[in-house]
């Protein structure tokens, strides 16, 4: 049975291109929140596990009862969604939660790559300024393509990066290093697109609203 979900959540974008039936369509639709569903299952039994250093930038402590992972990528208009939920989770659940964004900067996004380097290359200075950062870009995504490199340095300065540094770090083995781990992470934990999320080890994958991150970070809090 597992095969046969699997063959036909592979099939999904063929089937929707042929104009699939509107009844075979929500079948379908049933089956992979049922695959889904119990992938969750599994995860909530044997979670994932991300690499997490304090050299990295935290928002919170490591140390809180559930860490949440971001793999995200600055162009997506579904990541800037994703945010605006991360930072409700964070206001909702405070010292709880702590969340780190890692990188998933998609081929077809051409700014993508470099907004994460940004980000990289000013949290090495202040974690702090490099959220800043993040906040303002996906606040004004609409920008970053036609801004490009210039959008992002005008927003490094206003979240008061050191520009001399940043110019030296920007392409440093450092920071390519770091991006390049985080790919690498994502694609271990079957993470392609963005956003995906995996909350306290368990994956979550696309823009879901905050219910759907309350609902594992409940259950997880009271096993506890």
């Amino acid at each position: 049975m597992k095969f046969i979900f699997l063959v036909l959540l592979i099939q999904l974008p063929v089937f929707a291109e042929q104009g699939l039936p509107q009844q075979d369509a929500q079948f379908l639709q049933m089956m992979q929140q049922k695959a889904e569903a119990e992938q969750r299952e599994s995860e909530f039994k044997n979670p994932k596990k991300p690499k997490l250093s304090k050299e990295r930038a935290v928002l919170g402590s490591l140390s809180a009862p559930i860490v949440i992972v971001a793999y995200s990528d600055f162009q997506c208009p579904y990541c800037s969604r994703g945010a605006s939920t991360i930072e409700a989770v964070r206001k909702k659940y405070g010292k709880k939660v702590a969340f780190v964004f890692k990188h998933l900067p998609l081929p077809f996004h051409p700014m993508a790559q470099p907004a994460a380097e940004y980000f990289e290359a000013i949290a090495i200075q202040d974690p702090t300024k490099a959220y800043k950062f993040h906040d303002e870009v996906f606040k004004n995504q609409q920008q970053l393509q036609s801004g490009g490199d210039g959008f992002l340095a005008e927003i490094a300065k206003k979240v008061g990066a050191n520009m001399d540094k940043l110019k030296k770090d920007l392409k440093s083995p450092k920071v390519q290093k770091r991006i390049e781990e985080d790919k690498a992470e994502a694609k271990s934990f079957d993470i392609s697109g963005t956003p995906g999320f995996v909350i306290a080890g368990v994956t979550l994958k696309g823009a879901y609203p905050i219910q759907s991150f309350e609902e594992i970070i409940d259950r997880k809090l009271k096993s506890k």
